[in-house]
């Protein structure tokens, strides 16, 4: 049986999530219906909504219920960046070019990013830029994966439309400072939104303590279904939404999915702080099994997660015998996986491709073992040896061409 060791990927659905899913499946009555039937998954639905919020430190009235952390990063970043940018009615004319006719909307073009975020932002981003004028102001990362708050400090102005940044890096697992982030922007008047997918369910998180005007999080992170997720959005904050037609919630329009809130709420329900116990006994472990592994981000990391590069092996390579061996890791995120190119993350950081293309996350959950953290580090040795070896046969190949 397979020794699973990327839950940051996803994590397999909890018992009791499984099981009050399947009993939500069952019911009858679209949530915003007036009838005894609606009104009972709406009731249900409400419930969940309350055990979203009070697992993050939020109101219910503050969560929007989203398909997935993908859904609500988007609608965080477009949704901040268009309702900045919005033109009030009565000064469209005066804002009209009077050669084309258009309408110049852009009076804060500008949005503060990493490169190291999830593709989730980069993607929304680089679609601001390409379709509606943003201006995308890069803020460095160190090699450890922190952000550079000093660029930041100076890069914020009264053109700057939003700021958004990971909680916690999907990837190396590198803890950001989000309160500081927030402090620097709120002097500007600047919101800020937080990528909390990877965080959520493994650190503390007060949403009212950080100020963020956003945060997304995810149902299938913390054990819960894979589909739904929700928008944290403070009170305080305006945002446009991507999809209109009904105002189910604020923000966003469309059936709401009771059965998903119902797990999703139950998941959050089961949260415990997360503990470094067993991520310490990994990363020693595979120090210890191989010297020459490269531990990559900040010691203020997520309790789950271990990131190595492996010199002369190409990560692939060391996923595949691994997985033949019976361990489930990973190189990095699931939403680039089989994508062939080193991580943008690991080249954000400053390392050289070769260095980038080493890499293995080994990601740990509530149901992981300290004999199967053993069994994986036994096994990696030869998994390294085999590919250091396939890799110095490719280079052998390559050059007798």
């Amino acid at each position: 049986m397979a020794v699973y060791l990327d839950h940051a990927a996803t994590t397999p659905m909890l018992p009791e999530v499984l099981a009050a899913y399947t009993s939500a499946l069952g019911l009858v009555g679209n949530p915003s219906s007036i009838h005894s039937q609606g009104q009972n998954s709406r009731r249900l639905l409400e419930e969940a909504r309350e055990q979203v919020a009070a697992s993050v430190g939020a109101d219910a009235a503050e969560v929007t219920f989203t398909s997935g952390g993908t859904e609500s990063i988007n609608l965080a970043i477009k949704g901040l960046y268009w309702a900045r940018n919005a033109v009030p009615s009565s000064l469209v004319e005066r804002s009209r070019d009077p050669l084309s006719g258009t309408v110049d909307t852009r009076t804060r073009p500008r949005i503060l990013v990493a490169r190291a975020e999830h593709h989730a932002t980069i993607d929304s981003v680089e679609w601001l830029e390409a379709h509606e004028g943003a201006v995308l102001d890069w803020v460095p990362v160190n090699s450890l994966g922190e952000i550079d708050l000093d660029y930041l400090a100076a890069a914020l102005a009264d053109d700057v439309a939003l700021v958004t940044l990971l909680w916690a890096n999907n990837e190396v697992g590198s803890l950001q400072p989000v309160a500081e982030v927030v402090a620097l922007a709120a002097a500007h008047g600047v919101p800020v939104h937080c990528d909390a997918v990877s965080a959520y369910g493994h650190v503390p998180i007060d949403f009212h303590a950080t100020g963020l005007a956003a945060m997304s999080i995810s149902a299938h992170k913390i054990g819960g279904p894979v589909g739904i997720g929700a928008l944290v959005i403070s009170r305080s904050a305006t945002i446009t939404p991507l999809a209109h037609g009904g105002n189910q919630q604020r923000s966003r329009s469309g059936t709401m999915d009771a059965a998903g809130a119902v797990a999703f709420g139950t998941a959050a329900s089961l949260i415990r702080p997360g503990t470094t116990t067993l991520r310490d006994r990994l990363i020693a472990g595979v120090r210890a099994a191989v010297p020459e592994a490269v531990l990559r981000g900040s010691a203020n990391r997520l309790p789950n997660n271990a990131h190595f590069t492996f010199p002369g092996c190409e990560g692939d390579s060391l996923l595949f015998l691994l997985d033949v061996a019976g361990f489930s890791v990973s190189t990095g995120s699931a939403c680039q996986a089989g994508v062939p190119e080193a991580s943008h993350v690991l080249l954000a950081m400053g390392l050289s491709e070769p260095e980038a293309r080493g890499a293995l996350r080994i990601t740990l959950g509530p149901t992981t073992t300290a004999a199967e953290v053993d069994a994986f580090v036994a096994a990696l040795p030869a998994a390294v040896a085999g590919a250091r070896a396939a890799g110095y046969a490719d280079r052998v190949t390559t050059l007798g061409r």
